[in-house]
């Protein structure tokens, strides 16, 4: 019998293909999106009982369908929706392929992805859309990335998906204007999807391989949907070189490894050699955004052979310049470790100082500033400073991390990175 978290994972997959096939058939994009929540939790709540079945996406097609219909007739008679529901016909100007996927290039979840950045949500109702309904994220986790309540969240999807509705969208692949228009949202909910798989905001573990993998395979699509755009290469490049080293990054217990300490041995060559690759060519071609700058740092640390060789300086520089695009506080304290690093402990604590008021509940400026005071010596700081980070750290991993950093503080001293 199949193991719980293996129909979750096996259901987190599915999820954007189900979604897309019914859209597709169907429309009713708000509809569809309740109905297969339905199909998905009948399907978490048979499944481990009798087993997964043969061709698994083609159930929750089916029963989402059938969930679509109910919901559908339970509303016709306010929204005079008869004839759809007895007819069952695609909606006029919607490509229906005979068989449950779309043509071999027009990638469903692709489709979901632009859809669901019409121009007609705003910003942070795009990205919560999109990372419901294609990313797979449940409300809940959402509403932690936006610092929302759930009932918040669950309002503002809910009035996405509304709007959706009432545009009269069609489900089809985004024309040359809608890519142009909707592009920057797009690659912002793709980082989104991957920092949460790669660095999650709570729970067990410290990485959750289905969004990091989703969103490196969905940025995969977009550069070559688009292959001229710079940024949608550089977006590309910089999760093909941060993901690369995930293999090192987690000891065999499940405990956090910081870069310091990593295995570079365990990093993936051909994905960093793929993303110094896009960000080498894309670089030279013109102005320079801010997920070129990120994939130009990343590749600054996989190209060092060991820790020591890490070129600091030119890291600060390129943070300097990503800066100078906009004053993100979570880029200024990475700023500010790279300044530590290559002009001092103390420069770098002067400057996550200054950073505490913009981010006064997040665990990390607590742990870089740890850091640093160990490293200027100052023992007893350090070890309780690295307590407030791990009482704020989500996730047990960086709670254990951040624990044992502390712990060591009363032996012998040692010289770590921050990972």
């Amino acid at each position: 019998m199949n193991s719980r978290n293996d129909i979750e994972d096996l259901l987190r997959k599915l999820t954007p293909q189900v979604l897309g096939a019914i859209v597709r058939r169907y429309g009713h994009f708000d509809t569809a999106e309740d109905a297969v929540q339905e199909a998905l939790l009948a399907a978490a709540t048979q499944w481990p009982r009798e087993g997964i079945p043969e061709e698994p996406l083609s159930w929750l097609i089916t029963v989402a369908a059938r969930r679509l219909t109910d919901l559908l007739r339970r509303d016709q008679a306010r929204r005079r929706r008869e004839d759809v529901v007895a007819g069952w016909r695609p909606a006029r100007d919607r490509v229906a392929p005979p068989a449950d996927r779309a043509p071999a290039d027009a990638d469903d979840t692709l489709i979901l992805l632009f859809m669901c950045c019409h121009p007609a949500l705003s910003p942070p109702s795009q990205i919560a859309l999109t990372l419901r309904a294609v990313g797979g994220l449940s409300t809940g986790e959402i509403a932690r990335a936006f610092l929302v309540s759930e009932a918040t969240m669950t309002r503002r999807i809910s009035r996405a998906k509304t709007t959706i509705r009432d545009s009269g969208v069609r489900f089809a692949p985004p024309s040359a204007a809608e890519r142009d228009e909707r592009l920057a949202a797009v690659l912002h909910v793709l980082y989104l999807i991957f920092t949460e798989g790669y660095s999650a905001t709570a729970g067990p573990l410290l990485y959750r391989d289905e969004l990091s993998s989703e969103a490196i395979r969905l940025a995969r699509l977009t550069h070559r949907l688009l292959p001229d755009d710079r940024e949608a290469a550089g977006l590309l490049a910089l999760l093909l070189l941060t993901d690369a080293r995930r293999p090192a990054r987690v000891g065999a217990g499940g405990e956090l490894i910081p870069m310091a300490d990593q295995d570079r041995t365990l990093w993936r060559a051909g994905d960093i050699a793929e993303g110094i690759a896009l960000i080498t060519e894309t670089l030279p071609r013109g102005p320079v955004g801010p997920y070129q700058l990120q994939a130009a740092i990343a590749a600054v640390h996989d190209e060092a052979a060991e820790y020591a060789d890490t070129d600091w300086p030119q890291i600060t520089a390129l943070y300097e310049r990503l800066l100078a695009l906009g004053d993100n506080p979570v880029v200024a304290l990475n700023h500010a470790v790279a300044v530590a690093m290559s002009r001092g402990p103390r420069a770098g604590l002067a400057l996550v100082d200054g950073l505490a008021p913009r981010l006064p509940d997040d665990h990390r400026i607590d742990a870089v500033r740890a850091h640093l005071l160990e490293l200027l010596g100052d023992r007893d700081a350090a070890r309780e400073v690295y307590r407030s980070a791990a009482n704020r750290a989500k996730t047990l991993p960086r709670q254990r991390y951040l624990n044992i950093r502390a712990d060591r503080l009363a032996g012998p001293v040692t010289a770590e990175g921050t990972g």
